[in-house]
């Protein structure tokens, strides 16, 4: 996630969702992106000239890519890729995260649809689309591993859920328990959807 070597934009368009999964849409100004970018305050409108809502859009969107090819590393990765190993390297993440650096940040997807649902419209759908994005590369992976096509949708929207809801206890509670526990208990299910169709074969 290192930003050396972008440009302005590329730069504050992740500068935006690290704030965004920290403080929240309403609490990240335009004047603290362009700070923890080191872009020139001047460049922003520039290179956003919607304004705020256009660089929060931008910025939801690189996280829902982030995520989205991130599970093609996990699954590069993985010696014998199954759906439980997809699952509980996707979790490992943020515990990993939390148990090192604390829980003062979320997902910017996430934080963008508590926000910003039912007051902007365009940022409600960069949110869906991100998820959206994200979802289909994690069924796209499941399908691999011999999920059935029909069920690997609604797995991958189960997994993403079920990870969504972890992080928000998680930092409630400042304790990794609930992400362990969606792992643990998730896992199984989701290796008996490939179970299920190698006992038909």
């Amino acid at each position: 996630m290192a930003v050396s070597g972008r440009g302005p934009r590329e730069r504050m368009i992740f500068s935006g969702a690290q704030l965004i999964r920290r403080d929240g849409i309403a609490s990240t100004g335009m004047r603290e992106v362009a700070a923890h970018a080191q872009a020139p305050r001047g460049s922003l409108q520039h290179h956003f000239p919607g304004g705020k809502e256009e660089l929060v859009n931008e910025a939801v969107g690189w996280a829902g890519q982030y995520a989205s090819r991130r599970v093609g590393r996990i699954v590069a990765a993985l010696p014998a890729p199954t759906p439980a190993g997809l699952f509980a390297e996707m979790v490992r993440q943020w515990a990993d995260e939390y148990r090192t650096a604390g829980f003062s940040g979320g997902c910017p997807v996430a934080a963008a649809t508590v926000d910003c649902a039912e007051s902007t419209v365009s940022t409600r759908e960069a949110a869906s689309a991100a998820f959206a994005t994200w979802v289909g590369s994690v069924a796209r992976a499941l399908a691999d591993m011999g999920v059935p096509q029909a069920r690997s949708e609604a797995l991958a929207t189960l997994m993403i859920s079920a990870l969504e809801g972890a992080i928000l206890i998680a930092r409630a509670e400042r304790d990794v328990r609930a992400l362990t526990a969606v792992a643990q208990e998730l896992g199984p299910l989701l290796d008996a959807a490939v179970s299920a169709v190698s006992a038909v074969d």
